[in-house]
C-alpha cells in the first residue's frame, strides 16, 4: 500500500527551525505562537506550504495555487507584526488575528479574490473573484494565508473528489484511493501536513466524509450557526461551512474564527477544549444507532472495521465518564430515522439543478453522474419533488424528537473503506449514486435535520486505514462536541 512520504523540508533560507517543516509536527497554536514569538516568520510558514504543495502534485490537494499573492500577504503580514509587536501585547495580537500567518486553503466552490473560481468543472469558464466570499473574508481577516484553491467534484455533488480539470484527491493514507469529497482536496492537504487546518464546507456530508476517510476532525456546524452561511430553515438549506484539521483543538481553533468568536473567551470552543483536557466534562447520555436512513431501500453492510470504530468510540466515551444508554437500531416496523429518506432525499440532492438552465454544450461536458443527476430532476413530476421536500421539511422541523432520552448520539461514520480512484467514476451513474449511499449512510440525514455533527477517529485498521465515528448534537453543542472528541482522543 503506497503512502505519502513526510513533507519535504524548505531549503535552509526559507525556515529557521527545520524540525517544523511538516505542520503534523506541532498544531496550529503553536505554529502561530511560534510566530509571535519571533521564532518563525509568516513567509517562512507560507513557504513551508508552498513547497509542499508543489513538491508532491500527485496528491492531487490543488487545483491552482498563488504563491506570488501568498507569499506578499505573508511579508505585509510580517512587516505589520513587527510594527504592532512593539506596542500590543501576544494576548492583544492573539486576540486581533487568531490565525496569524498559518497557511490555508479553501476549496474550489468558495470564492476568493484574485484565484480562479472552477467549481470543478469544465462545463463553464473559470471566472477571476474581485473579491472574496464572506467566509474566505473572515477567516484571511484573523491573519490566514491561502496558498490556492483545492480539489473538488464537479459542483461538490459526489462523496468523491475527481473531475477533469485536474488530478484527483488522493489519500495520504493509500495513495490509491480517494480523500472523499467534497472537500477531498483540502483534506488530502492537511493530512499529507501541507496545511495546518482547512475551511470545508458540508451539504451532505462534505466536510465530514472526507475527514473520515483521512483520519482528521471534521465539524459540521449546525444549520445558521456560521454568521456567513445562509440560516435559512428551509430544508433546501442544506449547506454549513466547518473545519477540518488534525485535532479537535485545531479544529476548534478555526471554528471559533469561522463563527465570529474571536480568541478563548466564555464559551469558545478552544477554551470549552482545554478546560475538558484540563478537567472533565459533563456526564452525558448518548444513544446508539447503526441503523441507517437509507435502509431499507438500500442494503447497508458495515465492515468489521467499521463496527470496531463503534465500538473503540463507546469506549472512550465511557472512560471519560458518559453514559452509553445502549444501542438504538430497529429491525422491526418502527424506525428509528423517517421513512422513504433514500427516495426523498434524491429528490432534494437534484431539485436545485433541474432548475438551472443548462446549455446543451455544457450538459455534454459535465461528468456523467451530474448529466445523470440534471435529467432525472428534470424528468421528475413537480408534484413528487414539492412532496418529498414537504416530507424532509416535517422531519427536520421535528429534529429534536430523534434524540429522545438522549443529549447526543452516535453512529458509524463510513460503511467501508474508501474505494480506489476511479472506482465510483467508472460505475453507470444510477449504480455510481447508490454506491455513495452505501459507502456514507449516516451523513446526509445530519443536513436534512440541520443539526450539528462531528467527525471523529478512533480506529486504525491493520493496513493503516482510518476508522471513525460520527457524534450528532443538539442545536448549539458544537462546543461540547469538540469537547468531547478532544477527551476520546487523548487516550
Amino acid at each position: 500500500m503506497d503512502q505519502v512520504s513526510p513533507a519535504p523540508e524548505p531549503k535552509p533560507e526559507h525556515t529557521t527551525d527545520l524540525t517544523m517543516a511538516d505542520f503534523r509536527a506541532a498544531t496550529a497554536t503553536q505554529w502561530r505562537d511560534s510566530v509571535l514569538r519571533g521564532e518563525v516568520s509568516c513567509v517562512e510558514l507560507t513557504t513551508t506550504a508552498l513547497t509542499a504543495a508543489v513538491t508532491m502534485p500527485g496528491l492531487g490537494a490543488f487545483l491552482n495555487l498563488d504563491p506570488e499573492f501568498a507569499l506578499a500577504r505573508a511579508e505585509q503580514q510580517d512587516a505589520t507584526l513587527k510594527v504592532l509587536a512593539k506596542t500590543a501585547t501576544p494576548q492583544q495580537l492573539t486576540a486581533a488575528a487568531p490565525l496569524l500567518g498559518l497557511p490555508t486553503a479553501f476549496k474550489d466552490l468558495v470564492p476568493v479574490a484574485g484565484l480562479p473560481l472552477t467549481f470543478g468543472t469544465r462545463s463553464a469558464p473559470a471566472v477571476l473573484p474581485a473579491k472574496d466570499a464572506p467566509l474566505a473574508r473572515r477567516v484571511h481577516r484573523s491573519g490566514a494565508i491561502s496558498v490556492g484553491k483545492t480539489q473538488v467534484p464537479e459542483f461538490g455533488l459526489p462523496c468523491y473528489s475527481e473531475n477533469q480539470l485536474g488530478e484527483p484527491a488522493r489519500n495520504p493514507l493509500d495513495l490509491s484511493r480517494t480523500s472523499g469529497g467534497s472537500t477531498g482536496g483540502s483534506a488530502t492537504a492537511v493530512a499529507a501536513g501541507i496545511l495546518p487546518f482547512a475551511p470545508g464546507n458540508d451539504g451532505g456530508g462534505s466536510v465530514r466524509i472526507p475527514a473520515a476517510a483521512c483520519g482528521l476532525v471534521g465539524l459540521k456546524p449546525g444549520r445558521g450557526r456560521i454568521p456567513d452561511d445562509d440560516a435559512a430553515p428551509s430544508v433546501r438549506n442544506l449547506l454549513t461551512s466547518g473545519p477540518i484539521a488534525s485535532t479537535a483543538e485545531d479544529a476548534a481553533l478555526l471554528f471559533d474564527v469561522m463563527a465570529g468568536q474571536r480568541g478563548e473567551r466564555s464559551g469558545s470552543a478552544q477554551q470549552t477544549v482545554h478546560r475538558a483536557l484540563a478537567s472533565s466534562t459533563e456526564p452525558l447520555s448518548v444513544g446508539v444507532t447503526t441503523e441507517s436512513p437509507f435502509s431499507p431501500d438500500l442494503d447497508i453492510v458495515l465492515a468489521e472495521d467499521a463496527l470496531l470504530a463503534v465500538e473503540k468510540g463507546i469506549s472512550a466515551l465511557a472512560r471519560a465518564g458518559h453514559h452509553i444508554q445502549g444501542s438504538v437500531d430497529c429491525t422491526g416496523p418502527e424506525r428509528f430515522w423517517v421513512q422513504n429518506y433514500h427516495q426523498d432525499f434524491q429528490a432534494l440532492w437534484t431539485a436545485r439543478l433541474g432548475e438551472l438552465e443548462f446549455a446543451e454544450h455544457q450538459l455534454e461536458q459535465m461528468e456523467p453522474l451530474t448529466q445523470y443527476f440534471v435529467e432525472l430532476a428534470r424528468s421528475r413530476p413537480p408534484e413528487q419533488t414539492a412532496g418529498a421536500i414537504a416530507s424532509l421539511q416535517d422531519f427536520s422541523d421535528h429534529a429534536l424528537a430523534i434524540f429522545g432520552p438522549w443529549d447526543m448520539l452516535l453512529t458509524p461514520m463510513l460503511a467501508t473503506a474508501p474505494p480506489e480512484i476511479g472506482w465510483f467514476a467508472g460505475l453507470d451513474p444510477e449504480q455510481n449514486y447508490i454506491e455513495q449511499c452505501r459507502f456514507t449512510p449516516y451523513s446526509s440525514v445530519v443536513n436534512v435535520l440541520g443539526l450539528p455533527a462531528l467527525n471523529v477517529p478512533v480506529h486504525t485498521s491493520q493496513d493503516g486505514l482510518s476508522w471513525s465515528v460520527q457524534l450528532i448534537g443538539k442545536p448549539g453543542t458544537e462546543e461540547q462536541l469538540l469537547a468531547l472528541a478532544a477527551t476520546m482522543l487523548r487516550g
